[in-house]
């Protein structure tokens, strides 16, 4: 334990969680969310339809709109929901949410989020679109 953290019992805490992670599997060492993202990079746009759209619901949301509505409420969780923020806009992107939809669905939040947080999720947005394809490809 170190001295800085002997004060501080939710570091204290920290340190000890990972000790005890570490000490279960030395893998989870080098564990990162990107990495755990790499897992699942997304489900193809039928899937996440049967499953989040029209299908077991007939006549209510589709996925797409199911994820924008997830979007936003992770963006209100700000920096505490990263890996989510950039899984769900890589199945927006999917279910064919277009840049300026996913930009505007952020953005809408802020009133609620506040600006770090928007800004905060935009920037995790704009990591995933950079790294999609254009829209039509």
């Amino acid at each position: 334990m170190s001295d800085q953290n002997s004060n501080n019992p939710f570091a204290l805490l920290m340190e000890q969680s990972q000790a005890w992670a570490k000490a279960m599997n030395p893998a989870l060492e080098s564990f990162t969310p990107k990495g755990f993202e790499k897992l699942w990079p997304t489900v193809p746009a039928e899937v996440m339809e049967a499953m989040m759209g029209q299908t077991f619901n007939p006549g209510g949301l589709d996925a797409k709109t199911r994820l924008m509505l997830t979007l936003a409420g992770l963006t209100i969780h700000g920096a505490q929901a990263e890996a989510q923020i950039r899984m769900t806009v890589r199945h927006l992107v999917e279910a064919g949410a277009t840049k300026q939809e996913i930009a505007e669905t952020i953005g809408q939040v802020a009133m609620f989020a506040g600006i770090p947080a928007m800004t905060k999720a935009m920037e995790l947005a704009t990591e995933v679109l950079d790294d999609a394809p254009e829209e039509g490809e």
